[in-house]
């Protein structure tokens, strides 16, 4: 396969955002395809904010900046996308959202190009059925905030081939991460382990067995955690840690994974963390 020039990115949210600057910051061209100009709009206004904050602690150059963001294309027409050798779905945590993305994606691209999503659970299996092309679909599931996390969990489907993970792998440490190769699993590593914690955590508070204030300052203090797990809830949206749980349910058959009650009336009450400005805390 020759060298991947143009990156498709679909879904221009927090982590779309996140992995477009990535992308434009190592010098890679970046189609970023939503379905409303204004959340386009509000996301390449993210971008620069972020790469301005990069500048100004001497890690990019005005220019290197500059540059970056002039590498990122926003559009609304998925036909956009036919030139992209290479593409990652960034779409909600929801099955039916993101099978949709990748059968109209298998027949826009180009035929060797990869297709790469950025689930947190769902399985990349599954999501490599939907397309002509099963070999070349892989897991690339970034951390938020993406332009600071080294991480990237890679994922190999049933049916992902070597030479799909090896690209894969490559384009990662150009990114300047740490690809760490998991298997196809509801959760996979990191949210597999992270979510019972922060489910868990939820029920203490639901039973009143301690404050969320006081459940994060347990982690924080006794276990050295940067932020206490529901903190962290807040901060991930309380309605990605529900659909997570509810995939880690399904998919396991263990009732352990099943999301707390006052998890899912939070979510009904629109109450999502951060992003709603009220969660487990108020912002």
């Amino acid at each position: 396969m020759p060298p991947i020039q143009n990156v498709g990115i679909i879904g221009a949210g927090t982590m779309g955002s996140g992995i477009a600057h990535v992308f434009a910051r190592s010098g890679f061209n970046v189609i970023l395809c939503d379905i409303e100009q204004s959340f386009l709009d509000k996301s390449l206004t993210r971008i620069r904010t972020n790469l301005g904050r990069e500048a100004a602690k001497g890690k990019l150059t005005s220019e290197e900046v500059e540059l970056a963001t002039n590498r990122i294309q926003l559009t609304t027409d998925r036909s956009k996308l036919a030139v992209a050798d290479f593409a990652v779905e960034a779409a909600s945590e929801r099955f039916e959202i993101k099978s949709d993305i990748f059968r109209w994606l298998d027949a826009i691209l180009p035929p060797k190009a990869i297709l790469a999503t950025n689930t947190s659970s769902i399985s990349v299996t599954k999501l490599a059925a939907q397309t002509g092309r099963p070999t070349q679909v892989i897991g690339m599931h970034f951390f938020n905030p993406v332009p600071v996390m080294a991480l990237v969990e890679i994922i190999r489907g049933l049916q992902t081939d070597q030479a799909t993970f090896d690209i894969v792998r490559d384009l990662s440490i150009q990114l300047g991460k740490t690809p760490i190769e998991v298997n196809d699993s509801p959760g996979f590593v990191s949210n597999r382990v992270l979510m019972p914690l922060i489910n868990e955590a939820a029920f203490t508070v639901m039973e009143g067995v301690a404050t969320a204030e006081a459940v994060d300052q347990v982690f924080q203090l006794g276990m050295a955690h940067p932020m206490g797990p529901l903190t962290l809830a807040d901060f991930i949206g309380l309605d990605v840690c529900v659909d997570i749980l509810r995939v880690l349910h399904q998919g396991l058959g263990d009732p352990k994974y099943r999301p707390c009650p006052l998890l899912v009336r939070m979510v009904d009450a629109g109450w999502l963390g951060r992003k709603s400005g009220r969660g487990f805390y108020s912002y």
